[in-house]
C-alpha cells in the first residue's frame, strides 16, 4: 500500500468505502426487508397450520359429536314424554301422589295451578312454566329425602319458596313434625 501514490491510495480507499456503503445499503434496503418478510410468512404459516389441525380434529370428532347428539336427543325425548300435559292440575296432583308413597310426607293442600305461562328465567326458552303451591307436614329427615329425590327424579320440576315451621298443636312423638309450604314450578312442553 506504501508503493501506491497518494492519489491511487485515496481512490482505493474511496472504492472500498463505496463498496462497503453499497453492501450496507443492500443489507438494510433489500436483505433485511426480505428477512422480515420471511419471518412474517413463517408466523403466518404456523398459524395456518394450527387452524388446519383444529379443522382436522373437528372433522375427526364429528362422528363422536353426532353420536352424542343422537343420545342427548333420545334422552330429551324420554324426559319430554313424562312432562306435564293435558290437565295440568290433575297431572301435577297425580304425579305427586304416585311419587309420595315411599316417603312419610303428608300433602293435604294443593293450590290452583298458575299457568302455563312463558318461562320468565330464560328468553326464547322452548317450554312454558306452570306453578302450584302445596302444603303439608313431615319429619325433617323424611322431608329432606323427599325433596332431594323429587328434584332428581323430575329434572323439569323445581321447588321454590320453601318455608318450614314447627307444628305447635302436636304432642308426643309427632311434636317434631314440621309444616311446610312450597311452590312447585313445572316445565310444560309447548305444542
Amino acid at each position: 500500500m506504501n508503493s501506491l501514490s497518494k492519489e491511487k491510495r485515496n481512490q482505493l480507499v474511496l472504492v472500498a468505502l463505496m463498496t462497503g456503503g453499497l453492501l450496507v445499503g443492500l443489507w438494510f434496503g433489500l436483505i433485511r426487508f426480505q428477512k422480515e418478510s420471511l419471518e412474517v410468512l413463517a408466523q403466518s404459516k404456523t398459524s395456518s397450520e394450527q387452524k388446519l389441525e383444529q379443522v382436522r380434529q373437528a372433522i375427526e370428532a364429528s362422528d363422536l359429536i353426532e353420536t352424542q347428539l343422537t343420545e342427548v336427543q333420545q334422552r330429551l325425548g324420554k324426559i319430554e314424554s313424562t312432562m306435564a300435559n293435558g290437565d295440568l292440575y290433575s297431572w301435577t296432583i297425580n304425579t305427586l301422589r304416585q311419587f309420595k308413597p315411599g316417603y312419610k310426607v303428608e300433602i293435604p293442600q294443593y293450590s290452583q295451578i298458575d299457568g302455563p305461562k312463558e318461562m320468565n328465567m330464560l328468553a326464547g326458552f322452548p317450554y312454558k312454566q306452570a306453578n302450584m303451591t302445596i302444603s303439608g307436614t313431615a319429619f325433617y329427615a323424611d322431608f329432606g329425602k323427599f325433596i332431594a329425590d323429587f328434584e332428581n327424579q323430575f329434572p323439569y320440576m323445581r321447588i321454590l319458596n320453601l318455608s318450614l315451621e314447627p307444628v305447635p298443636a302436636l304432642v308426643g312423638s309427632d311434636k317434631e313434625k314440621l309444616a311446610f309450604r312450597m311452590e312447585i314450578a313445572a316445565l310444560v312442553k309447548s305444542i
